[in-house]
Parts: C-alpha cells; sequence; structure tokens
C-alpha cells in the first residue's frame, strides 16, 4: 500500500495554523480572564495592538495555505 506524503510547504502551514489558533486561544482566555479581574483598561490599550498582529499573521497564514493547496494540487 502505498501513501502519500505531504509535503515540506503543507507540514510548514500545517504547524503555522496549529500554533496562530493556538495563540488565538490564549488570547482569549487571557482577555476573559484581565476582564473578570478588573483590567479591561490594560486590555482595552493593548487590543488594537494585538488585533493588527493577528489580522496580519492571519492573512499570511491564509496566502500560505492558499499557496501550499495549489502547489499539492498541481503535484
Amino acid at each position: 500500500m502505498i501513501t502519500k506524503q505531504d509535503s515540506r510547504l503543507m507540514r510548514l502551514v500545517s504547524r503555522f495554523l496549529k500554533y496562530f489558533l493556538l495563540m488565538l486561544f490564549g488570547f482569549a482566555v487571557v482577555y476573559l480572564v484581565s476582564v473578570s479581574f478588573g483590567a479591561s483598561q490594560i486590555v482595552a490599550m493593548l487590543l488594537p495592538i494585538v488585533g493588527d498582529w493577528c489580522l496580519r499573521l492571519g492573512i499570511l497564514v491564509l496566502c500560505l495555505m492558499a499557496i501550499a493547496i495549489i502547489l499539492e494540487s498541481v503535484r
């Protein structure tokens, strides 16, 4: 039985996606804990910065996923 192996790019993209989603989950947990302890002013200051970073990293991961999917389908 022959199994198809994913390319290095696909493994790299899946690793990036995994850590990106874990980072988003971690930020959500930190946000909920800080709001429950009454540190909403600090969160309000940091939210635009973190939001910009998450948006840019999300776009980068989506572009890498698109490239990996196109290359896998061509292969």
